[in-house]
């Protein structure tokens, strides 16, 4: 990808690629971290290190030619042996040179609007330290959890919740058990929410900006042990969505003057990943029924008729239903949506009385995976669970969770990375000007000119929602504005 990224800078189309030797080892081994091209060799080939430094550029050249001539035949075998080789050709290499492309072009921010949102967070975040100092009678470092400790548990008076080694615990769960025991503690949460989105996202964008006026994110291809792809320098898919003021920090990704940003999203892609490999009738059903799957759940778990299911209701079966694919437990439920670890554990008991057949995945896989010491995705994706042979229990029961999560996530992951590859080609086949310029987990945005956008929302939807046929239909959703805000 870098190798791509640097002809294009020179203006060069780049030609096929027949292999990659970071790529290949990272599906042979996707928890390794590094995947440099000597200590491949090392591993792989058993040829020691070279002295690069003091030797001549043409030996150095030639040193790791022969390395990559090596490699290409050792992972390519290894690929095959796994099942992993339609994975690599279809999938993986292809995405390189889309990456790359994204990469390279980029994604325009406004920065005046940024340097605004940057002030207006400065002045909110003043008024908070304001309104704490005047409780406290004097100011003090509200970045230290030691003497914050002392103003929430000393100097107000409110009950430690919980200590440690150092003293008073002042995390978010701490805060927000206190919420309403004093203002100053709202005051406190706002005032960490306020810093971190200016350090982080208003401070921190500037910095990246391009003399063009584009951020380039570098969306990581060898990373993450589900597959899924994740981006650094900036981390673009981290901007916050929960809070209003979070959302804002989208306002301020825009298309050149003329375009528009088309945003498509894929709709609960790993429950309906989840229905198809679980092959769980009832779940199938409603999802090809066209009927919300959290308010279907919600009227099983707590046994009323689906007009009957309040917002609460459906919000707690929300998280049952997403809790499930990552294997959660009665305490993370209970703790999660408020409820007494009783209250969780019926919830979980209905949903899987409910859903016969994920519960019966639930247990096959986790089986299979201590059987076979690995899990699969639809595409052949392997994770390998040398965590479920360990005399450790919490070592064991994370591993357990893996098995559950890995088909499911992964599978979602190389679903959404075929559908780049098959939006990138569609675009280019109308030979049209719009291009991809972000993937945040499962949404795919697109900057293309105005007259396209209609255009590019059919292309973009029909290439998301046919990239697999899955017993449940993929359903995507398309929506263009005049910035990432708007387009969502």
């Amino acid at each position: 990808k870098p190798l791509l990224r640097a002809l294009l800078a020179l203006g060069v189309e780049p030609a096929g690629i027949v292999f990659d030797t970071a790529v290949a080892a990272y599906l042979l081994d996707a928890t390794r971290g590094a995947y440099a091209l000597p200590q491949l060799a090392q591993d792989y080939l058993h040829i020691p290190p070279a002295d690069e430094a003091s030797l001549p550029q043409e030996s150095v050249l030639a040193i790791r030619t022969a390395c990559i001539d090596g490699l290409t035949e050792e992972l390519g075998k290894r690929l095959r042996e796994q099942g992993m080789q339609p994975l690599f050709e279809n999938i993986e290499l292809p995405l390189c040179p889309v990456l790359a492309q994204m990469e390279h072009d980029g994604i325009l921010v406004d920065a005046v609007a940024l340097h605004a949102f940057g002030e207006m967070l400065s002045e909110r975040i003043d008024a908070c330290e304001s309104l704490i100092f005047a409780y406290a009678g004097g100011t003090f470092n509200l970045n230290s959890t030691r003497q914050l400790g002392v103003f929430l548990f000393e100097t107000l008076g409110l009950p430690p919740v919980k200590k440690t080694k150092s003293g008073y615990s002042t995390n978010a769960e701490v805060l927000e058990k206190l919420r309403d025991r004093h203002p100053a503690v709202q005051a406190i949460m706002d005032y960490r929410m306020l810093t971190k989105l200016k350090s982080t996202y208003a401070d921190g964008l500037q910095k990246v900006i391009g003399p063009d006026g584009r951020i380039r994110t570098t969306f990581q291809n060898t990373v993450t042990a589900t597959g899924r792809l994740s981006s650094t320098d900036p981390n673009l898919q981290n901007i916050p969505v929960r809070t209003e003021l979070g959302s804002e920090i989208r306002r301020m990704f825009v298309p050149r003057p003329g375009w528009v940003l088309v945003d498509a999203d894929y709709s609960q892609i790993e429950l309906r990943v989840l229905a198809h490999i679980a092959d769980d009738k009832t779940m199938q059903e409603a999802f090809r029924s066209g009927f919300d799957i959290h308010t279907a759940t919600a009227a099983q778990v707590f046994g009323v008729e689906p007009e009957q299911v309040t917002p609460l209701m459906r919000r707690h079966a929300k998280a049952v239903n997403f809790g499930i694919v990552y294997g959660i437990s009665e305490f993370s439920l209970s703790e999660d949506i408020g409820v007494t670890r009783k209250e969780a554990r019926q919830y979980i008991d209905n949903y899987l009385a409910h859903y016969a057949g994920v519960r019966t995945y639930m247990h096959e896989i986790v089986e299979q995976a201590k059987r076979d010491g690995y899990v699969t995705t639809l595409f052949g994706r392997r994770r390998e669970l040398p965590e479920l042979k360990s005399s450790n229990f919490n070592i064991r029961s994370f591993g357990e969770r893996v098995a559950l999560n890995t088909p499911i996530q992964g599978t979602a992951a190389d679903i959404i990375k075929l559908a780049m590859i098959r939006v990138d080609a569609a675009l280019r086949k109308q030979k049209l000007k719009a291009r991809l310029v972000l993937q945040v987990h499962d949404e795919l945005i697109v900057e293309c000119p105005v007259k396209e956008a209609e255009q590019v929302k059919k292309i973009v939807t029909a290439e998301m929602e046919n990239v697999v046929q899955l017993k449940v239909p993929l359903l995507a959703e398309a929506k263009s504005g005049a910035s990432w805000y708007e387009a969502k």
